[in-house]
């Protein structure tokens, strides 16, 4: 290895812990997908460059961007999207692609076919689980709060009748202010516990709600707001309006929620109680009637109109794993009033059927669901994308590299495939970093590929007998 030599003296222990940095600063990690900022469509549904941290696929982004459409009319039920093609060419990506394009808010839900061959429940409920998971309730709910910035804070004291000593809070005295006017409430010592505990001070900006008491801090006052360029404090304005008000608040929740609270209701405060808790802790099925009974009570506030049903994103990757018995179920939960969005991902051609022994169907997957599927294929890589694709990552990882290395990890990526490409990247940048250099240089991508071997490669080697015992 070409790492540079220092002196017995100084050079550390093999197995030493490197010295701790200077700047300790927190790094949050960076995952597979984290370029993808969503299908990069302009305006009239075409395809960009680069788009969103999306390069290549143009047809299957634009037959995504559709998708994307139909969803947000709610004309999308009862379908479901399948995604073909050779692994490494961006499946997975496009069904965060099509998430991040339908907004924050919706939940998406991603798995792999096997996880639902589970010793704990059945194959079925973890598909039904999954589903819930994925269908939002955004709950519009109207209390009444007082809200102002905290221009009084008295706590009145009394004599502890308890015992001789010390004294008691019997009621706090609030002043609130807002840009119409002030009040001053009377409260609950409970409620001085839950200020004290939110540390909240003279000038902060705050709201109490009527029913239950819960205190909320909001910011500071941006009277206080200093001249600071950068500080920890958040400043708000003062609020308008007089100081006790009915507010709108949304709450987002899902089915998958709903149906877990009630399946394992909460027992007492006792030890006993918290320790059952504790214990059980396998998964527990969900019965039907549950759900439907989860279903009326949602129904009912849909129709009142406080609350609101927002279909999510389930992915389902190599779905080839599920079997016939999946499927099967599959067919019901897409034909329920409230599906989600379902994606499928493959990168299998005509295959067996799971849990059959004589049917063969394209993807694996049996005629009958594939008819309910709209299927975007997903095509390979060119080298001029491939090096896009190695420098977009080599920039969100935060790694230099030099002359030359971008076209030999494309043609690395053309020979093998472009996650191999990616794959050398990092450990690339840690042989430079040993050999006291800031950049990947082309020595430490020939250094990789006598440490590393691809796929090809590696298969070829098994197929000449390289490996074989002596």
């Amino acid at each position: 290895m070409k790492a540079s030599t220092s002196t017995a003296s100084s050079a550390p222990a093999h197995n030493a812990l490197p010295p701790p940095s200077v700047t300790a600063g927190r790094s949050s990690r960076i995952a597979p997908h984290s370029h993808i900022k969503g299908l990069g469509l302009s305006s009239d549904g075409l395809a960009l460059g680069d788009g969103a941290g999306f390069i290549g696929q143009t047809n299957a982004r634009e037959a995504c961007g559709v998708i994307v459409d139909l969803i947000k009319l709610r004309k999308f039920s009862g379908r479901a999207l399948l995604l073909v093609g050779a692994p490494g060419t961006g499946k997975t990506a496009l069904a965060l692609a099509i998430s991040q394009e339908l907004g924050s808010k919706v939940p998406f839900c991603p798995m792999v076919g096997s996880e639902v061959y589970s010793a704990e429940v059945k194959k079925t409920e973890v598909l039904a689980e999954v589903f819930r998971r994925a269908i939002g309730l955004r709950i519009k709910e109207t209390k009444e709060v007082y809200e102002g910035e905290v221009t009084e804070l008295t706590p009145a004291e009394a004599e502890n009748p308890l015992s001789g000593y010390g004294k008691t809070v019997a009621h706090v005295v609030v002043g609130l202010k807002t840009v119409k006017g002030t009040k001053q409430l009377r409260l609950d010592p409970t409620i001085y516990e839950a200020i004290l505990k939110e540390r909240i001070v003279v000038g902060d900006v705050i709201y109490i709600e009527a029913n239950s008491g819960a205190v909320k801090r909001v910011g500071r006052s941006d009277a206080y707001a200093s001249s600071y360029d950068l500080e920890s404090e958040t400043y708000v304005p003062l609020p308008k309006g007089d100081v006790h008000k009915k507010k709108e608040l949304i709450q987002d929740i899902t089915l998958g929620d709903l149906d877990a609270a009630n399946v394992r209701p909460q027992g007492g405060q006792d030890i006993m109680s918290v320790m059952g808790s504790l214990v059980k802790t396998g998964r527990t099925e969900v019965t039907d009637k549950l759900r439907k009974e989860v279903n009326k009570v949602v129904k009912g506030y849909v129709d009142q109109g406080v609350a609101e049903v927002v279909p999510g994103v389930v992915f389902i990757d190599e779905v080839h794993m599920l079997d016939v018995e999946c499927f099967t179920y599959l067919n019901a939960l897409l034909e329920s009033p409230m599906a989600p969005t379902v994606v499928f991902a493959t990168n299998r051609g005509n295959s067996l059927v799971r849990g059959t022994t004589d049917i063969v169907a394209p993807h694996g997957i049996p005629v009958d669901l594939l008819d309910r599927c709209m299927i975007v294929k997903t095509d390979g890589y060119a080298r001029e994308q491939i090096s896009k694709v190695v420098q977009l990552r080599a920039n969100v990882e935060g790694i230099k590299v030099g002359s030359g290395v971008v076209e030999r990890l494309a043609t690395e990526g053309e020979k093998s495939s472009l996650r191999y490409a990616l794959q050398l990247l990092t450990p690339a940048s840690i042989l430079a970093q040993l050999g006291g250099r800031g950049q990947i240089e082309l020595e430490d991508i020939g250094e990789m590929n006598e440490l590393f071997l691809d796929a090809k490669t590696s298969a070829s080697m098994i197929g000449e007998g390289a490996f074989a015992s002596g």
